[in-house]
């Protein structure tokens, strides 16, 4: 649960500072015998905001609850 919940808070500071994430995809356009013509394209992921606080929120509560649940 501890873990969970520090990955959860990481994750959610890293969608509120970034906005989301970008990713790389190759594609081959065009192949005329040995000749291949190939894109690369950026795509982009946006994470919402509210969405990066919740997991912010979601993680603290986990984390802080796996402490309460150690020390009963």
């Amino acid at each position: 649960m501890r873990l969970a919940g520090i990955i959860l808070v990481v994750l959610g500071i890293l969608a509120v500072v970034y906005g989301g994430f970008s990713y790389t995809t190759n594609d081959t356009k065009a192949e005329v015998g040995p000749i291949k013509i190939k894109v690369e394209e950026e795509e982009r992921v946006n994470v919402p905001l509210w969405l990066g606080i919740a997991a912010i929120v979601g993680g603290a509560f986990l984390w802080a609850r796996s402490g309460k649940l150690l020390r009963a």
